[in-house]
């Protein structure tokens, strides 16, 4: 596909900002690659939960780009036209889903609390395994229609190669270390299916005119406090894993 169709001049931000995403993950990259983000230097980078948190805010941003920058087809912003189908709206320029909708769901979830729940990590790491969540659930979002309809979708690839190895690890070590465990592991899980239980529940409503596009917007901003609250209140209590402090100088 030539560059000039992906950002023709009059690209507005809703199809724009996926590409932002994409900018930003390079550094993101290069600093997990180098060891760096991590919570606990206790134990190798793929036990720690930060840092696992940051690697899937980086997977997530390469998958925002295949469901809203250019998908695997080579179709640009598939993922809405998808959506607009889903709702019985073949042609997304008549589709009554709002690209705000789209936008407002994906930056809060992912470029803010992404990172949030991965600094909460280094005091609470089920605050940093709570995030995963999303990813998680999310590619069951993918791969379900795919298996049920014999088709790709926008978001797919990235689902299958990045989160679900991702999901499917973190999930095991989590389930190895005592400060989280099988509580930590469910209250992830169930704070993922909410998030897109709400999501969902939110477009439904608007599509039916229950609800305005400002609210439908704010619901999305707010939506990604749910998965770290949740897990935050099925594991208080639990013991708080921290790196050891550094000896101070002249101390025995």
């Amino acid at each position: 596909m030539p560059v000039a169709d992906l950002f023709p001049p009059s690209m507005t931000f809703s199809h724009l900002w996926p590409w932002i995403g994409l900018v930003l993950a390079v550094p993101l990259a290069i600093v997990l690659a180098g060891g760096g983000l991590r919570g606990d230097r206790s134990v190798t980078r793929w036990r720690d939960p930060v840092w696992l948190c940051w690697a899937g805010t980086l997977a997530y941003l390469f998958h925002q780009v295949e469901e809203h920058g250019v998908d695997a087809l080579g179709v640009p912003y598939a993922f809405r036209g998808m959506l607009c189908a889903t709702f019985g709206f073949p042609d997304p320029a008549a589709c009554p889903i709002p690209e705000a909708f789209i936008t407002a769901v994906n930056i809060p979830v992912v470029w803010l609390a992404g990172p949030a729940c991965a600094l909460l990590g280094r005091r609470r790491p089920a605050l940093a395994l709570a995030w995963l969540g999303v990813p998680a659930v999310n590619t069951m979002a993918h791969l379900v229609p795919a298996v049920v309809e014999g088709a790709y979708n926008p978001g797919l690839l990235t689902a299958l190669v990045l989160f679900l190895p991702l999901s499917v690890w973190s999930f095991r070590m989590a389930l190895g270390r005592p400060d989280l465990g099988r509580r930590a592991v469910a209250g992830t899980v169930a704070g993922g299916v909410l998030l897109h239980a709400v999501l969902m529940g939110s477009l439904v409503a608007f599509l039916a005119g229950r609800i305005g596009t400002a609210l439908l917007v704010l619901i999305q901003i707010v939506n990604p406090v749910i998965p770290p609250a949740l897990v935050a209140r099925v594991t208080a209590g639990r013991q708080i894993s921290l790196p050891p402090a550094p000896p101070r100088p002249g101390s025995r």
